[in-house]
């Protein structure tokens, strides 16, 4: 009855810790929850749950009971059923200023937005990261292992312009090829989405027969593909608004991040501006994004990574040779918590002169895993459709050409990132950018060099006047 989720530590079949380091491993992603990621975020937006103790019996049965719901990608892994222990969290599928389920319809958009900005860092060793941003170049190397049968349009970085044209294109983009990104859910119930790696076609209509009810109650619209796309505008401009809205203040909002500035604000490869300049337009409107929102919070988080995976790699080798030689230090470094409220001071020295020294060098690891959690956490939005009288109350509404809604925006998916995979993260953005250069740019550039010889034959006469 109460609008609650219950998450389940997983791990490999033959990995088996004890209850105490289940509680322990649980209680870290809590604390972490509570004491950093809802000072980045704000108190309305992060739920850190409360961990609980089940009956052993109740949690095999449920264990039996989820397995054939499972993506196979995911059988890898088994769920905890020897410790009982759990984290018991809000239904965020569901309004978060309600306690329990309720009878009206409930729509909720899920939207992992990804790396908002190009890399400033002068550690940089490719120049195509400063124009070219980490999920458009992804795009191709996961097409080419098989994760997805085509590119994606979406970009990050015009989701995070806060130009309404450019967050229109992306989220358009998000719906036309969800991939891993997008997912709607309608009274909890996933509608629309990837259910697994492959198999993604996008159905607008029957998207749209499952939204027609929440955008033109009356029915007073014909079906068909206009129909369609009215509901899909709909849709994308709900989105739009409740991401552009402010309802939390939070410690991080007056953090001194990296001003956006100091990088460019497009992606060369977003189609969205490959259609400007085909259009022989080269300005590309960025509107910044305001303050309180949770786009805004999100890459103030992600910009954290101050120094790229390129410069952050030599600090996290001198971590590791200080922890080599002094392996009784990672407790006191705080690597593996205790997440509080000194791990988040810790936190806030942006400083990029390398003293030389392992507490900045640990400062910078621990801002770089922050950053990648913000770079990997997922939206979400629920919309409840209600009449004008109820509107009264404080609560945020959001409004459509037929119809009103009251929103809550949450964020998940906010595990600190563990600090053993920086080496994999060096590898992969290598592996990302050489593909890329490779495959990508190098088929991109003969097309340019022949407009070129194309324009060579031109001859200019000049008749005297």
């Amino acid at each position: 009855q109460r609008c609650v989720v219950l998450r389940f530590l997983k791990s490999p079949p033959n990995q088996n810790k004890t209850s105490e380091e289940i509680l322990h491993h649980l209680q870290n992603i809590v604390d972490f929850g509570k004491h950093v990621m809802k000072q980045f975020f704000g108190e309305n937006y992060v739920h850190h749950g409360e961990i609980i103790q089940l009956p052993l019996d109740f949690v095999r049965q449920l264990c039996l009971k989820i397995q054939p719901e499972r993506p196979e990608s995911r059988c890898d892994k088994d769920m905890d059923t020897q410790s009982g222990y759990a984290m018991c969290l809000p239904n965020l599928t569901r309004l978060q200023t309600y306690r329990f389920v309720e009878p009206r319809p409930i729509l909720c958009i899920e939207i992992k937005p990804k790396c908002g900005f190009l890399p400033f860092s002068s550690h940089v060793s490719q120049e195509i990261k400063h124009k070219v941003c980490r999920y458009c170049m992804h795009q191709h190397l996961k097409v080419a292992n098989g994760k997805w049968k085509r590119p994606s349009k979406y970009c990050p970085l015009d989701l995070f312009s806060g130009n309404k044209q450019r967050m229109h294109f992306a989220l358009k983009s998000l719906l036309q090829e969800a991939q891993n990104n997008l997912k709607i859910f309608k009274n909890g119930e996933l509608i629309y989405g990837c259910k697994d790696d492959q198999d993604c076609v996008s159905d607008w209509n029957e998207l749209a027969r499952h939204l027609k009810p929440f955008f033109f109650p009356s029915n007073g619209l014909v079906s068909g593909p206009h129909c369609t796309r009215t509901i899909v505008k709909e849709l994308i401009h709900v989105i739009t608004m409740t991401l552009l809205s402010s309802t939390d203040a939070c410690r991080a909002g007056d953090m001194k991040t990296v001003p956006i500035s100091q990088g460019r604000s497009y992606c060369e490869a977003s189609a969205f501006n490959k259609e400007l300049v085909r259009n022989g337009k080269h300005k590309l409107e960025s509107s910044g994004l305001p303050r309180g929102c949770l786009l805004y919070k999100t890459l103030q988080a992600q910009m954290l990574d101050m120094l790229d995976i390129e410069g952050l790699y030599p600090l996290y080798s001198r971590v590791e040779q200080y922890l080599e030689e002094f392996p009784e230090e990672r407790s006191t470094l705080q690597i593996d918590g205790p997440y509080n409220e000194a791990f988040y001071e810790k936190l806030l020295d942006l400083s990029t002169d390398d003293d030389g020294t392992v507490a900045f060098a640990l400062t910078k690891v621990q801002q770089y895993r922050i950053a990648m959690t913000a770079k990997d956490c997922s939206i979400m939005i629920a919309l409840s459709p209600c009449l004008q009288d109820e509107c009264s109350e404080q609560r945020p509404v959001v409004l459509t050409s037929k119809s009103r809604f009251t929103f809550s925006v949450s964020v998940l998916d906010l595990d600190l990132k563990p600090y053993e995979s920086i080496p994999h993260q060096y590898k992969l953005d290598g592996k990302i950018v050489n593909y890329y250069l490779k495959n990508v740019q190098a088929k991109d550039d003969p097309v340019i060099s022949s407009l070129f010889k194309e324009n060579e034959d031109c001859t200019l006469v000049l008749h005297k006047v």
